[in-house]
């Protein structure tokens, strides 16, 4: 697995988009976190749509249409420099086949953020764009508007990468060791859901591989992991970082399924590590050559997450 195109850092007065490819966002929410940005002395734009509501799905953020145009016409402004996702939820996967790849291509590389649902789109992103994305948390979610860490260490990634190189955990080792490679994942539910799918990245080989997920019983997380063991997207993967389970089953009933289907991989398996549906959660850049020692929780970046 190959290192992708780093977008370049944000600098102050950054002018960021902030579009919501899936769920549907709280106004006070989304206020709430411009105001954050506006702090970081970034210069914050809510796409035209990012508070509708789909008329007949209510967990959509407004049409297809609309959310694909938000996201398609903040990458091609050449005045924004970030593009935020507002909140999960579900929808990114009904836009990935939608937006016209090749006009974001000739846009340039530039900075997304987004985790959950928006797992659909940082794979897209990777395959399509060959871009690192930051697997970070999101403008309007309530686990980023209250929670200190998670915003320093957002804003740390976003305007002085180099300060983050080394991202600590906190954590402990499931499988002991060390290993370098390129950084991929987010949600695991949506990664075996891309499985067959046009574009779809072939495997993880080559790769630290980083899986979380929410709300989901251990029979399905049972299921995904299986889905992906059976179709062979772990087959030469070189280590793993577990995020958080939140609202799933009490951990160690989930640890157990972990080891239970990732212990026999023969590579370092690090848990707990801090990031996605989480207090505090850490922002993980994709597409970038880093070494994980499970043993202290570690992920070291080769590079900056942004030049």
């Amino acid at each position: 697995m190959k290192e992708l195109v780093r977008p370049s850092r944000l600098a102050p007065g950054a002018r960021v988009a902030v579009v919501a490819p899936s769920g549907p966002v709280p106004e006070e929410r989304l206020q709430a976190g411009l105001d954050i940005l506006r702090g970081w002395d970034l210069d914050p734009v809510p796409a035209p749509h990012v508070l509708d509501r789909h008329g007949e799905f209510d967990y959509l953020a407004g049409t297809d249409a609309d959310r694909v145009a938000d996201l398609q016409a903040a990458w091609c402004d050449p005045s924004v420099d970030a593009v935020l996702c507002a909140r999960g939820g579900y929808g990114a996967q009904r836009m990935v086949d939608l937006l016209d790849w090749d006009a974001m291509r000739a846009a340039g590389p530039k900075v997304f953020v987004g985790y959950s649902d928006i797992t659909a789109l940082h794979e897209a992103f990777a395959v399509r764009l060959g871009l690192v994305t930051l697997h970070g948390p999101m403008t309007a979610a309530v686990d980023f508007l209250k929670n200190a860490r998670a915003q320093d260490h957002l804003r740390a990634t976003l305007l002085a990468p180099e300060t983050v190189r080394t991202i600590a955990s906190g954590g402990t080792a499931l499988v002991p060791g060390r290993a370098r490679g390129v950084t991929l994942g987010g949600c695991l539910s949506l990664l075996a859901a891309d499985r067959g799918t046009p574009h779809a990245r072939p495997g993880a080989r080559g790769g630290l591989l980083c899986l979380e997920d929410v709300g989901e019983g251990t029979y399905r997380l049972d299921r995904s992991l299986t889905q992906l063991l059976r179709a062979g997207w772990f087959d030469g993967v070189r280590g793993v970082l577990l995020g958080s389970w939140e609202e799933c089953d009490p951990y160690e009933r989930v640890r157990a399924l972990l080891l239970d289907r990732l212990g026999g991989l023969g590579v370092p398996v690090a848990e707990q590590f801090g990031f996605g549906h989480c207090e505090g959660a850490l922002t993980i850049p994709f597409g970038v050559a880093a070494e994980l020692d499970a043993d202290r929780g570690t992920l070291t970046l080769a590079e900056p997450a942004l030049r």
